[in-house]
């Protein structure tokens, strides 16, 4: 079921949305990665945080990743 952009299941498992939002910021990452090889270390660390980082904070405090794999997996790409 998608609900405002949120996808969960019947019992109330954010999963499918949360590993939505990490390919997203995969995605981002990889074209910051590829587009922005020559930056210096505080330029990278705004553009991260503008193009990757927002799509991992949206929403946090309705997911709230409780299970060990998701939080996990959350932790990876930042």
């Amino acid at each position: 079921m998608v609900d405002l952009g949120v996808c969960f299941k019947e019992k109330l498992s954010f999963r499918e949305h949360i590993h939505a939002k990490i390919n997203k910021a995969y995605m981002m990452l990889g074209i910051v990665k590829h587009n922005f090889k020559y930056l210096t270390f505080p330029t990278f660390a705004i553009i991260y945080n503008n193009m990757v980082r927002s799509h991992l904070d949206d929403r946090s405090s309705v997911l709230a990743p409780y299970e060990i794999g998701d939080i996990e997996a959350l932790e990876k790409v930042q």
